[in-house]
């Protein structure tokens, strides 16, 4: 089981030096080695870029008001570099009917609350992918629930009042998917102040027990600081959904669902991705893709992205077209909170950058410093003259890029900045 091990020297330097202790906890900062000075090590100027990345702050690296405003907002104990969903191998349940059993209540409520509290809080999650949250009463359950203060015995103790309110771990043997409420605080079932209302923060928790991390959307379930959420109309936002389902399924909602496969030589033809894959490119269209066999004296075809159909705010890789895909949360890069989806993705070798297209703007991201570029993002009808003002697809082929807008297809020069031929999209298809 993989947890990052937080000192009781750690926890008490919350109240000494909270900044430091702060990233310790949630961004693993190492100490500063004897004799240098804790306030300036590149280590700490690295750890806050990472957290005011995570945050949607402006990144400096200094512990500037804001950021110190955000490291003291009520938060979930779980580490935001633990990113550990979307990835291939890691942890969920192996079965879709997962036991629970509450170990010890919180005097703050009455049981009857209590697990009603819980019952919805797994409710959400149930209800978007295919899984059965079982109560039980006694017996070894596979998350067991606890509420405990400070020290309780798996070295992420609590902070007291305020802070830290809860932690999960992911799912697996032991400990893994056990939950725990601070009983430091106050729990409540609706919004009163002071106290926290327990629906809200056992959704996030159980997200965690079910695979689910910290995600950078700040209208997400699972972003990491404390915000009040009424259980009677609460809708599990999308970016959870996509989250829970990746790693288990979407829930059968009845009859599937029939998708219309496009005529290839229909003049309206339009793709909404295309990528390569070794000699073959892949054009995406809707729910269904047709092969296009490519035959190229490149000796090096990098990794594409292919972003999907549809409003979703994660991307999806795929290093073989045989092999099982997996997702991450678009995010990651350092969009702002204002982006909800990704049009087109291409990367260029010979730069080192990936271009993302959203709408009528366009960003850039090194990935050899793997960050957003400064300065973006950019109008693409201006940097990008005769593709017109959006782009549905995108790959780099021998020195030119391949724009899709709609039914038609350019073939750009993007080092002389203009296009060399435009033909229907369809051309690609041999029609």
């Amino acid at each position: 089981l993989k947890v990052l091990y937080v000192s009781i020297k750690t926890t008490e330097a919350l109240q000494k030096k909270p900044s430091n202790a702060y990233l310790k906890m949630f961004y693993n900062l190492t100490e500063a080695r004897p004799g240098r000075a804790k306030r300036h090590t590149p280590e700490l100027e690295r750890k806050t870029k990472e957290m005011q990345s995570f945050f949607g702050l402006e990144v400096t690296g200094q512990l500037n008001p804001q950021t110190i405003k955000v490291m003291k907002i009520p938060r979930c104990g779980v580490p935001d570099v633990e990113n550990y969903h979307f990835y291939p191998g890691k942890p969920k349940w192996r079965n879709r009917t997962i036991t629970y059993r509450i170990a010890k209540y919180t005097p703050d409520l009455s049981p009857e609350e209590v697990e009603r509290s819980f019952h919805m809080a797994f409710k959400i999650w149930s209800d978007a992918a295919p899984l059965k949250l079982v109560k039980i009463d006694k017996g070894e359950a596979d998350i067991l629930i606890d509420f405990a203060s400070r020290t309780h015995g798996d070295f992420f103790p609590f902070d007291g009042p305020r802070g830290v309110l809860a932690h999960a771990f992911e799912p697996g043997e032991d400990i893994g998917g056990d939950t725990h409420f601070d009983e430091d605080e106050i729990w409540t079932m609706g919004n009163t102040k002071p106290g926290y209302n327990l629906f809200t923060v056992a959704a996030h928790e159980f997200g965690h027990a079910l695979g689910l991390s910290h995600s950078r959307d700040p209208t997400a379930l699972m972003y990491p600081t404390y915000k009040y959420y009424n259980s009677g109309a609460y809708t599990l936002p999308r970016d959870d959904v996509l989250g829970i389902q990746a790693l288990y399924g979407e829930k059968n909602a009845g009859r599937p669902e029939v998708l219309t496969v496009p005529t290839k030589c229909d003049p309206t033809l339009s793709f909404d991705a295309v990528a390569g894959f070794g000699n073959e490119i892949a054009f995406f269209k809707n729910r269904s893709f047709e092969m296009y066999f490519f035959f190229t004296t490149r000796q090096h075809i990098q990794k594409k992205l292919c972003t999907g159909a549809g409003v979703s705010p994660k991307y999806w890789i795929l290093e073989q077209a045989t092999m099982k895909s997996y997702a991450r949360s678009i995010y990651d890069f350092g969009f702002p909170t204002t982006v909800k989806q990704i049009d087109a993705a291409v990367y260029v070798k010979e730069t080192g950058k990936t271009f993302f297209f959203t709408g009528d703007l366009y960003y850039r991201y090194d990935e050899r410093l793997n960050k957003m570029d400064s300065g973006y993002p950019r109008s693409i009808q201006n940097d990008w003259p005769g593709i017109g003002s959006k782009v549905d697809a995108a790959f780099e082929l021998a020195g030119y890029i391949h724009f899709f807008s709609g039914p038609k297809a350019y073939k750009y020069d993007y080092q002389q900045k203009y296009v060399l031929y435009a033909v229907k999209a369809n051309a690609w298809l041999g029609c």
